[in-house]
């Protein structure tokens, strides 16, 4: 017996009296084919391992095979996240007299809209908030809540600086580091899930999405030099997903040449890593205006509205 195992899990079995033949029915109804196994499931099934085993419910010349889908090594295991939460921006375009990641959205402080996202995630094992120590009962508060471990860290000058900090609490066992801004707390579970899938897959990964607008390139007197092929510009967001060592490797040539970067995954672009782009939503948006905190309270009551029906 052959059996054919897909990664949706759908069993076929095929009759055979060796290992190295096997009946493989044609479609309507003609004879069955008698095929070498190995070339076929070469050439019907790129991309899949054959695991050959024994079944001792059976005669010993017949041997059972497993068909598994290479995909299935890369599943995110539960509790094998470290999420870096930044929280410790000043904030100062949205003109409030607190940090934009604080602010009221809809009676709960912006940043605790992705904390509970990520908290809730069994793929998350610890949240490692990076914020000013001053506003750590915010997510203290909310411990009883949550499921997961919480840590804080202090942060930097500059928002590499914030990574760093918090990716020295990073849990040794921990496949994954995921890094997201707290000004963006309508980020879906969904989202970050396959994002979290394709960095585990590729090293590498961020969220984001087609670029909408037509970009121009401009020299210093803001003259145009050329406009930029749309088709190809993409809007970064995060989450932004790292392997840790890779993350750590990053840093080392960051810190020694002294380079700036302005997003997470620039940070191993240095190493010519790839970095593979999941493609997200537009309405996880990062809240830096008063007209932004606006738009994010009508998706949130647009989102209550659907959940309702």
């Amino acid at each position: 017996m052959v059996v054919i195992q897909s990664p949706s899990q759908v069993g076929i079995g095929f009759s055979s009296s060796t290992s190295s033949r096997l009946l493989f029915p044609s479609n309507h109804g003609a004879p069955a084919k008698s095929l070498s196994l190995r070339s076929h499931f070469r050439n019907q099934f790129p991309g899949y391992k054959i695991d050959c085993k024994k079944n001792a419910r059976i005669a010993k010349s017949r041997v059972t095979f497993c068909l598994q889908s290479e995909q299935s090594s890369h599943t995110v295991k539960e509790r094998s996240v470290s999420v870096i939460l930044l929280a410790g921006g000043k904030g100062k375009r949205m003109g409030a007299s607190m940090p934009k990641q604080y602010l009221p959205l809809l009676g709960q402080p912006i940043a605790l809209y992705s904390f509970y996202t990520f908290s809730n995630m069994v793929e998350v094992k610890e949240i490692i908030v990076v914020c000013d120590p001053s506003y750590k009962d915010i997510f203290e508060d909310a411990k009883e809540k949550i499921q997961v471990e919480l840590k804080f860290t202090e942060p930097g000058k500059e928002r590499q600086d914030s990574v760093y900090s918090g990716l020295q609490a990073v849990d040794l066992n921990s496949e994954l580091v995921c890094i997201h801004d707290s000004a963006r707390p309508l980020v879906t579970s969904a989202d970050v899930e396959k994002v979290l899938k394709d960095g585990l897959l590729n090293g590498a990964a961020v969220l984001g999405v087609p670029a909408k607008a037509t970009i121009k390139e401009a020299n210093s007197e803001s003259f145009v030099i050329r406009t930029l092929d749309r088709k190809t510009l993409w809007e970064m967001q995060t989450p932004q997903i790292i392997k840790p060592d890779l993350l750590r490797k990053g840093f080392e040539l960051v810190n020694c040449e002294g380079l700036e970067v302005t997003d997470d995954v620039s940070i191993v672009e240095h190493l010519k890593h790839p970095v593979y782009i999941t493609e997200g939503c537009y309405t996880n948006i990062k809240v830096t205006t008063p007209d932004d905190l606006l738009v994010a309270e009508r998706i949130l009551n647009m989102r209550s509205e659907k959940d309702s029906k």
